[in-house]
């Protein structure tokens, strides 16, 4: 019995936190308020992609084509 009570309580810690907000709502149930929560998620996520991009160097510019080096090199 001992086993089966601690492999129930197991399973739980292993299900509930994939299934979501069980006791506490992670927006509001307002929605123009929500509205503004998932902007704003948004943007954070979409700032933090650009700062990925920064880190890696993927966003600056090519020095292979002489036209995005603003004239630096003429044909």
């Amino acid at each position: 019995m001992r086993r089966k009570l601690i492999l129930g309580v197991v399973a739980m810690i292993g299900v509930l936190p994939n299934t979501g907000c069980l006791f506490l709502n992670r927006y509001d149930s307002d929605p123009n308020t929500r509205t503004a929560e998932l902007l704003n998620e948004s943007e954070d996520l979409r700032q933090a992609r650009e700062e990925w991009h920064r880190f890696w160097m993927n966003n600056q510019p090519s020095v292979l084509t002489y036209e995005r080096l603003n004239g630096a090199i003429g044909p």
